[in-house]
């Protein structure tokens, strides 16, 4: 059975940071590309940010440039997010996703295009 369980998440202030994880279990993701949404309540899942199987490509939204970065430990069978100076609109659920493509180098933004999904974590930003 395969599973994306997120972790990391929680209440933080203004300014904070917390950085997500995201276990993957039931066979290997180190030659797919990953990605992590977010939504908040009454909301749409937007995209936050994505990165190849390798590692060596990344890509984010505008609004968490320079404040979000995706990695991964293939050998681990994990991707993490690490968010810093956090802002109370980052407040959502962020959930974890995986694409079932061969070492694909598209970074695709929709959520259709991605075809495994963890159950979410929960962030809060207070101001």
């Amino acid at each position: 059975q395969v599973q994306l369980v997120e972790s990391g998440g929680g209440l933080v202030q203004a300014g904070g940071s917390l950085r997500l994880s995201c276990a993957a279990s039931g066979r290997t993701f180190s030659n797919s590309a990953m990605g992590w949404f977010c939504q908040a309540p009454g909301k749409e899942r937007l995209f936050v940010a994505a990165i190849s199987w390798s590692g060596y490509s990344t890509v984010y939204t505008d609004s968490v440039k320079g404040r979000f970065t995706i990695s991964r430990d293939n050998a681990k069978n994990t991707v993490y997010l690490q968010m810093s100076s956090l802002k109370p609109e980052d407040t959502a659920v962020y959930y974890c996703a995986a694409r079932d493509t061969y070492r694909s180098t598209s970074l695709p933004d929709s959520a259709p295009k991605y075809a495994y999904w963890g159950q979410g974590t929960q962030v809060t930003v207070s101001s």
